[in-house]
């Protein structure tokens, strides 16, 4: 399970440093790419995750299927750590997220996302204790 949220800094090469209990769990080779969920941030998945999101997505209908594959294939790289656990986000990548110094990267449970760190700080911003608690009212504790 990925979880817990990290600041990192991206190196004038594109390269950010994953923690360590992350790395483990993510194994040596993965998959990054645009998120899917409506959000400019990046998403990271270990192998097996990625071959249950590309399931999931060629389970939808041919139309649909194929406008995500497109979005999501076009952007999607294969990577893996080099000796001092970071990754080299591709420039497309970091365009596309707006990852130019410092990112915040969240484990999301079966995912990472990267996110630059002032769109992050936005986004959360939205949420309270009040809203989230709304969201998992419905929830059997």
């Amino acid at each position: 399970m990925l979880y817990g949220g990290y600041q990192h800094n991206i190196d004038k090469k594109g390269r950010i440093f994953i923690p360590s209990k992350l790395r483990d769990e993510l194994g040596n080779s993965f998959m990054i790419c645009r998120g899917i969920y409506g959000k400019r941030c990046l998403c990271v998945y270990s192998m097996d995750e990625w071959e249950v999101l590309v399931d999931k997505i060629g389970n939808l209908p041919s139309a649909k299927s194929s406008v995500v594959k497109r979005f999501l294939y076009d952007g999607a790289f294969n990577v893996e750590f080099d000796s001092q656990g970071r990754i080299l986000i591709p420039s497309t990548l970091r365009e596309y997220a707006e990852l130019l110094e410092d990112a915040h990267i969240i484990g999301m449970d079966t995912n990472l996302e990267i996110w630059n760190t002032a769109l992050w700080e936005a986004e959360n911003r939205q949420y309270t204790p009040e809203s989230v608690a709304e969201i998992v009212e419905g929830l059997d504790f």
